[in-house]
This record gives C-alpha cells, structure tokens and sequence, in this order.
C-alpha cells in the first residue's frame, strides 16, 4: 500500500482526498470537530507540496449540507465550499484552483451514486483528480464509491490518519502485550459479538458494559425490567459457559467479568446503584454500578494493554458515571491504550477537566465500526482497494 509520504512532483496535481467530516452538527454549528482535526496533518502536507486539494466527504444519511463543516475546517485551514459535487460548478472550480488550495465538495451522499456505489459517479470524480487519496479509516468499511471505487480509477495512497489507524489498531493482535484488557460497551450487539468470540482467546480480561450486559444478564437468568436488550440469538450461553473461570495469564485464558452492580432508573424515576439480583421489573439498567467499576480498577492498574469500545452507560441521560470514573483511571495508566467508538469519543471530547487528560500511551480513533470491523477482520474494503 503506498503512502503519502512517497508522493513526490505535486506542484500543481489535483488530488481528490477522502476525507470523514461526519460529524454532529447542532444549530448549524459543529459540535465535535474532532475528526476534522484529525485529517489536518494530511491536508498540510498536500499544501506545502503544492498540491490543488479536493476534499469530499458525507455527512448523515443524505440531504445535509456541508457548509458547517466549511466553517469549523477554516478555522484551521483556509477551504473554499462547492455547493456541487461532480456538476459543472464543481468541476469549474477544480479548474480554477490553484496551487495549495483547498475546496470542499458538497455531501457525497446527495447523490445516489455514492451508496450505490456506482461506476458511473465514481468516474466522475475521478475526472476532477490525478491522484486519489484515503483519509478516511472511518468509512473504509463501507463498500461506497468514494472508498472502493475511486483507488481504481486513479493512483491511491493512504493519508496519514489512515496509516496511524492501522499501525495503532494492528498492535492490539499483531503485538499483544500481557496483562491485556478488554472493555466492551454500546450497544448493537450483532457487531460486537465477533469481537468477543476473538478477544476472549487473546485478552486476559474482558469487561462487559453498556446495554450489551443487559442481554448477559437476561441469558444468566436474571431480571433486567424494562432495559434494552437485542432479541437476536448470538449463543451468549455458550459463551458464558465455556470462558475460564479464572484468570492464568501465562496460559493466554481469559477472564469473562459481568458487573455485579448496575445503576437503575426505577418506576419513579429515580437513579439508583443495585446489585443485579435485585433488579425489579419496572427497572430500567442504564449504567456499570460503581462498586463494579471499583473491582475494575486494580486489572486496569495492572495492565500493560487495554482495548476499550463503547461506553459503559446511557450517558446522554446522566448515567455516565462509571464510563467517566474509568477515563480518569486510564489517565494515570502507564498501559497501551486503545479507545474506539463514536459514542466513546463524543464522551471523552465532552470532558474538559485535567483528570480525564490522556497521555501519548493513548491512541483514539476516529472510527465506530469501521474500528470494530479492523479489531475483528484486520482489514477493511477501503484499506483492500488501496493495495
């Protein structure tokens, strides 16, 4: 796979960048720009070769302008908005362009062409560049035409961001370090199951957190009340009846630890710390209880690796105190750390105080399953397409 530090001669080459702009977006504000800082480095490093760069990029389902992310990008980068994707004023502008500047196409998914992947579209863009470059880890799991079809059509590179995803994510079962955690949150649980099944043979800990205990403790036979749960039938049994009681690190088994403790939101609707044999039909589990997360503490002392995904509580609803009380614990490890998900991020950005300061051990990545789908699989279709 070649890479944008081998790119040479750029005075005056288009290059089409893929870009992941999806952000939250509130009042036509940018909530988050977290990933729109993290596709910088890539776009400085086009500029001060010279490069005409065309950024592209979807934002939500289709429909969404891009104009506030123009606006949050020019706070650190100078971008002149296309509201046109491959239409004449697109394709007017590209011609215009010059040397180290920078436009911003408008949403790739306005146009069909881009879901459907279509040969016809993809072409098109491809018709405005001479190179093609992947920024973009966090959609290289969809099979769209901006990620597979583009990297045939015209040279591809991997950004920089996609190459620090890869080098980051690839220790985790390339260069596995022991005592290695695993913490798992969220919710969509057909998506994280292959991760369990494939990290319960290489963690010495598995942590399970987030709605995903719910349908644990509902297989384990006890009372969830009214939480959420997947109705699917994912062989959670066979996995809570076949994990190693005990943990023997030197022999590679894993631990499996469900939270004896869960906090709840009872018919009155107030928030209470259970243990979780004393759930009540009316309740509704929305968070890890704190003494669960006061056993977690030592393993995350002791660990030289941790893989964390997903937060630990509904935390848009003020039951987001164990996944905060765990960041501050992560702030003073010494492991490697990797964090993932797009919940956990929106978390972790919203938290402002020194305790939650992560240090350069820490990796986070931009991506939501296109992480999970790496951790898993070790590949995506967009990072297939650039080989």
């Amino acid at each position: 796979m070649q890479t944008i530090k081998g790119l040479k001669n750029l005075k005056g080459k288009k290059v089409l960048v893929r870009v992941d702009f999806n952000v939250p977006i509130k009042d036509g504000k940018v909530e988050d720009n977290f990933r729109i800082k993290k596709a910088i480095p890539t776009i400085q490093f086009l500029q001060k070769k010279g490069a005409e760069i065309i950024l592209i990029c979807h934002l939500g389902k289709g429909g969404e302008s891009l104009l506030p992310v123009a606006k949050s990008l020019n706070k650190f980068i100078k971008v002149k908005f296309i509201d046109d994707i491959v239409g004449e004023k697109a394709r007017k502008a590209v011609a215009q362009m010059k040397n180290g500047e920078v436009i911003l196409l408008q949403n790739l998914r306005n146009d069909p062409g881009e879901k459907n992947s279509d040969k016809n579209f993809a072409k098109k863009l491809a018709g405005l560049a001479d190179i093609y470059i992947n920024d973009a880890f966090s959609v290289s799991h969809r099979e769209d035409a901006s990620i597979v079809l583009l990297p045939k059509l015209l040279v591809p590179y991997a950004g920089f961001q996609l190459m620090e995803e890869i080098k980051n994510l690839s220790k985790i079962f390339e260069k596995t370090k022991h005592p290695f955690l695993f913490i798992l949150g969220g919710a969509k649980f057909s998506t994280k199951m292959p991760l369990i099944k494939k990290y319960l043979k290489i963690a010495d800990y598995v942590f399970i957190g987030g709605a995903l205990l719910n349908d644990f403790l509902k297989a384990k036979g006890y009372e969830i009340g009214k939480s959420l749960i997947d109705d699917t039938e994912y062989g959670i049994g066979k996995i809570i009846n076949n994990t190693p009681p005990s943990h023997k690190a030197s022999e590679g088994l894993a631990k499996f630890i469900l939270p004896e403790f869960v906090v709840v939101k009872n018919s009155s609707g107030e928030f209470i710390e259970k243990n979780v044999k004393d759930v009540l039909k009316n309740d509704v589990i929305l968070d890890v209880g704190q003494k669960s997360i006061e056993t977690l503490l030592p393993i995350i002392e002791k660990s030289k690796m941790i893989l964390w995904n997903g937060p630990l509580g509904k935390y848009e609803v003020g039951a987001g105190g164990s996944t905060k009380k765990t960041l501050q614990s992560l702030a003073k490890s010494k492991a490697q750390i990797v964090l993932g998900g797009g919940d956990l991020v929106s978390v972790l950005s919203s938290l402002k105080a020194k305790s939650y300061k992560l240090k350069a051990n820490t990796f986070i990545s931009t991506g939501g399953g296109a992480t999970l789908d790496f951790l898993a699989n070790g590949t995506l279709p967009g990072i297939k397409a650039l080989r």
